[in-house]
C-alpha cells in the first residue's frame, strides 16, 4: 500500500455480538480512512446498514468494497433511523466536529477519522455535549489501535516487560502523493496544521504508552521545506511532550517518504522504559522484510524480535462495540481521546514555524 490516504487493514473476523444487534452509518468518505474504520467494525461484529455521502462517485467506489450498505438519499435519513447505534465518519477534517455533534444529539455514537478536530473550540463543543448526552465521540487513532505491532507493544509494556516507560519517540512519514489528493488537504484552515492532523497519532500513542492522562508541550516546529506550489502545506512537524507523570516524549511527522519505498511510510516507535526498550517497525523492516509488524525488544532477560504481522489482530472494534452498548470504556476512555486530540491542537498552535 504505497498511499496512507487508502490504508485500510484487514484482519480475522472476531465478533462480539451476534447479526444484526449493532448496525452502524458511514457519512463523510472525505478520506480513505472510512474503510478501515468501517473494516474493523465489521470484523467485530457490526452490521454496516447505510452509507451517505454528497458525491455519488465517492459512494459507489465504497458500496464495491461495501455492497451490504445502502445510499442514503440524505444524513438525516441516516440519523432517524433507530437501529443505527454508530456513525462512522471520515468527513473533511474541519467538518468533523459538526457532523460529530449531530449525530450525538440523534442519539447515537460517534466514531471519527483522525484528527477530530481544528480548533480548540470544537473540542470544547464536543466535550460538553458528551457532557450533556452522555454520548460517545471515538477516534480512529489508527497508528496504535490498527497496527498489530502497536497493540503487542502495549500489551509487553502492561506485562512489565521493559518496567517504567520514561521517553516514547515516535517517527510519522507519510508519502505526499500530491497529485491524488483533494483540493482541501492544501488548505491549513480544513485541514487544521500536520500536527493538529497526522500528529494526533503520535500524541496519543505517548498518553497510551506512558500511561499519562496529560501533558504540557514544550516545543514545536512546523514547516514548509519543499513544496512552495503549496504554500499552505506544512511537509514538516515536530513536537516535544512532558507528561504529568513525568514520562517524556518526542515526535516527528512528514510527507517525505522516498518513491523507492513500497510502503506509504518507515512508520517506528522507539519505547525507553527504566528496564529495556522496544521499537516498533511498523509497516516494513527496511531493506530487510517487506513485511509489516516487526517489534525488537531488549530487556534483562534478552534481546528478541517478534514477527507479529497475523497473530495479535485489533481488539478496539470489538470493544468498542461493547462499549456503546454496554455504556463502558473499555476500548478508549472519552478523555483519552480527547486529551490527545487537545495536546496536538495545543502544540500546532504553539509551533514555531520555520
Amino acid at each position: 500500500m504505497r498511499d496512507g490516504m487508502t490504508y485500510a487493514p484487514k484482519g480475522r473476523p472476531q465478533p462480539v455480538v451476534k447479526p444484526g444487534v449493532f448496525k452502524i452509518a458511514a457519512i463523510g468518505l472525505d478520506h480513505g480512512h472510512i474503510y478501515g474504520m468501517c473494516n474493523g467494525l465489521i470484523e467485530a461484529g457490526a452490521e454496516l446498514k447505510w452509507v451517505y455521502d454528497a458525491d455519488p462517485v465517492k459512494v459507489r467506489a465504497f458500496q464495491k468494497e461495501f455492497p451490504g450498505a445502502q445510499e442514503a438519499r440524505s444524513r438525516d435519513e441516516v440519523l432517524a433511523d433507530p437501529e443505527v447505534k454508530l456513525v462512522a465518519g471520515a468527513a473533511i477534517p474541519s467538518e468533523r466536529c459538526a457532523l460529530g455533534l449531530a449525530v450525538i444529539d440523534a442519539g447515537k455514537d460517534y466514531f471519527t477519522d483522525k484528527g477530530p478536530f481544528t480548533t480548540l473550540a470544537q473540542l470544547e463543543l464536543a466535550r460538553a455535549k458528551v457532557a450533556e448526552t452522555n454520548g460517545k465521540y471515538m477516534v480512529y487513532y489508527s497508528e496504535r489501535l490498527h497496527v498489530e505491532s502497536a497493540v503487542f507493544a502495549g500489551q509487553l509494556i502492561e506485562e512489565g516487560a521493559i518496567g517504567r516507560v520514561l521517553h516514547v519517540a515516535g517517527f510519522g512519514p507519510h508519502r505526499l502523493n500530491a497529485p491524488a489528493r483533494p483540493a482541501w488537504f492544501f488548505q491549513k484552515e480544513r485541514y487544521g496544521g500536520i500536527i493538529a492532523d497526522i500528529g494526533t497519532h503520535q500524541v496519543e500513542q505517548f498518553l497510551y504508552y506512558t500511561g499519562a492522562k496529560d501533558a504540557q508541550v514544550l516545543h514545536g516546529v512546523v514547516a514548509n521545506y519543499n513544496h512552495p506550489e503549496y504554500p499552505e502545506l506544512e511537509d514538516f512537524g515536530a513536537a516535544a511532550l512532558l507528561g504529568d507523570n513525568g514520562a517524556t516524549g518526542y515526535f516527528r511527522v512528514d510527507w517525505f517518504t522516498p518513491d523507492a519505498l513500497p510502503t506509504w511510510g518507515d512508520g517506528r516507535v522507539l519505547i525507553t522504559g527504566a528496564d529495556g526498550y522496544i521499537e516498533l517497525r511498523k509497516y516494513i523492516d527496511v531493506a530487510r522484510e517487506t513485511t509489516t509488524d516487526h517489534v525488537y525488544l531488549v530487556n534483562h532477560e534478552g534481546m528478541h524480535h517478534f514477527h507479529v504481522a497475523g497473530k495479535v489482530g485489533f481488539p478496539f472494534f470489538g470493544q468498542l462495540i461493547l462499549d456503546c452498548l454496554n455504556r463502558t470504556e473499555t476500548a478508549m476512555t472519552q478523555a483519552h481521546a480527547f486529551k490527545a486530540a487537545e495536546i496536538a491542537l495545543k502544540a500546532q498552535a504553539i509551533a514555531l514555524k520555520v
